[in-house]
């Protein structure tokens, strides 16, 4: 993994919630789950000052890097959109090895099981993981 000298944040666009990350290194700084309706806000406050902007290229990303660079565009330059392809999978495989079942769950492999949360913040960690893997 190259070593990016800026954090970096990654977004998960939805229609209804967001993914948010900030990831300097190999650290994860933020992670959080934002209201569609709030991220741009959310964005503004956590807004590292320089660093690439990564956003999943699924649901809604062309649309939402559309409202950004509108809202944003002091930092439209720093969007960079990445494939979101099985980001799922292995985000559940983080939150899985982050969260590990307790009680009567652990008996149960956990590729059968559903994390109790969403994990929006989870896909937005795996992205900007891919991105620096790409560096």
């Amino acid at each position: 993994m190259a070593k990016e000298k800026r954090p970096i944040m990654a977004i998960d666009p939805g229609n209804e919630k967001c993914g948010l990350a900030i990831v300097y290194q190999d650290q994860v700084l933020l992670q959080e789950i934002v209201a569609r309706n709030k991220i741009v806000d959310r964005l503004v406050a956590v807004l590292p000052q320089a660093g690439p902007i990564v956003v999943g290229d699924g649901t809604g990303s062309k649309s939402f890097v559309q409202e950004l660079s509108q809202a944003m565009p002091d930092v439209a330059n720093r969007i960079v959109t990445i494939d979101e392809k099985l980001s799922s999978v292995e985000a559940r495989a983080l939150y899985w090895r982050q969260n590990p079942p307790k009680g009567w769950r652990r008996l149960f492999p956990v590729s059968l099981q559903t994390p109790p949360v969403p994990i929006d913040d989870y896909v937005a960690v795996i992205l900007a993981k891919r991105y620096l893997a790409g560096k």
